[in-house]
């Protein structure tokens, strides 16, 4: 017996060593539960983040730049807590409440008098251009 371990008895090693045929004769994971088995991993190197620009899984979504991306995202900090649809009274009223400069006011002073259906349709308006889906 010289596989066997005297940790435990021949009973026990017997039982472990028929728990495990399976992983051993199988050559695959012998879960029936999918979220049980290991990930795969990757070979590729790992992402970057101070990579250089033209990384083609970072950058602005098609139809839009990175200023605009930028623009979006503090307008849309700006509106939070804005109940839609909503007309540029409403907009501009939220936007002084909470206390945004001047220059954001101003440029919501300048929206076309119409209801705005969210934040994506008011910064279309205003220039920032439209996301358009990936997939």
């Amino acid at each position: 017996m010289p596989d066997k371990s005297d940790k435990h008895g021949p009973r026990v090693d017997d039982e472990i060593g028929h728990e495990t045929q399976g992983m051993v004769s199988g050559g695959h994971s012998t879960h029936a539960e999918e979220f049980k088995e290991t990930e795969p991993y990757s070979d590729d190197a790992p992402w970057d983040p101070t990579a250089a620009t033209g990384d083609p899984r970072e950058g602005s979504p098609p139809g839009m730049s990175a200023s605009d991306v930028e623009g979006r995202s503090a307008l849309a900090r700006m509106l939070t807590g804005v109940r839609y649809p909503a007309r540029p009274n409403d907009l501009v009223a939220h936007a002084s409440g909470a206390g945004a400069d001047d220059d954001a006011i101003g440029a919501l002073e300048t929206l076309p008098d119409r209801e705005y259906e969210n934040v994506a349709d008011v910064a279309e308006e205003l220039g920032y251009g439209r996301e358009n889906r990936r997939f």
